[in-house]
């Protein structure tokens, strides 16, 4: 964009394209080898701990014998992209713009087995990340139908919990049928 062998000056270039002049005149530093050998630490601290922010990650360098200051860190994780995994605030709440759908079970009485289905997914916390889970459940009867377990929340993954066929004779609940076939 800046040719600094033309005619126009360089202030004249940065002034027509709009551009502040210390963006011109700017040229990045290389990173630091203390700083290279600090963020492949970070990196393999990430995968071992996905849910550490700044504030685990200092401490678990420190155990190591390395100091480094918290600000130091989360630039470092924000430069290579890093974030902590955790449960986030208001994840039912809809975006604004995003289709609300119509409960369409509102006024129905559901009255035997088979009459309504439902389905719920939710995550489950594990040591290290999360696992999500699908289940289909009957309303009346509050059986779980169908499960399907993942560690990404995939498409394909819901659909395929979603497929339950019908059963052919009937189910039994504590050793007493639940409905006629």
């Amino acid at each position: 964009m800046i040719d600094r062998d033309h005619d126009l000056s360089i202030v004249r270039q940065a002034k027509v394209l709009k551009l502040a002049r210390s963006t011109v005149y700017y040229e990045p530093r290389p990173v630091s080898a203390e700083d290279l050998a600090l963020m492949r630490r970070l990196d393999e601290l990430h995968l071992d701990y996905p849910f550490a922010g700044a504030r685990m990650l200092r401490s678990l360098l420190r155990r190591e014998g390395v100091y480094a200051g918290r600000r130091h860190i989360a630039t470092l994780m924000k430069r290579m992209g890093i974030e902590a995994v955790y449960r986030r605030p208001n994840t039912s709440k809809p975006a604004p713009g995003h289709k609300i759908y119509p409960y369409l079970l509102r006024g129905l009485k559901i009255e035997r087995p088979d009459h309504a289905w439902a389905m719920d997914i939710t995550y489950i916390p594990m040591r290290r990340g999360f696992v999500y889970l699908a289940a289909v459940v009957d309303v009346f009867s509050r059986r779980v139908l169908a499960h399907r377990v993942s560690i990404t929340m995939e498409a394909a993954f819901c659909v395929e919990g979603k497929r339950y066929e019908r059963p052919t004779e009937p189910r039994t609940w504590c050793g007493r049928p639940t409905h006629r076939a």
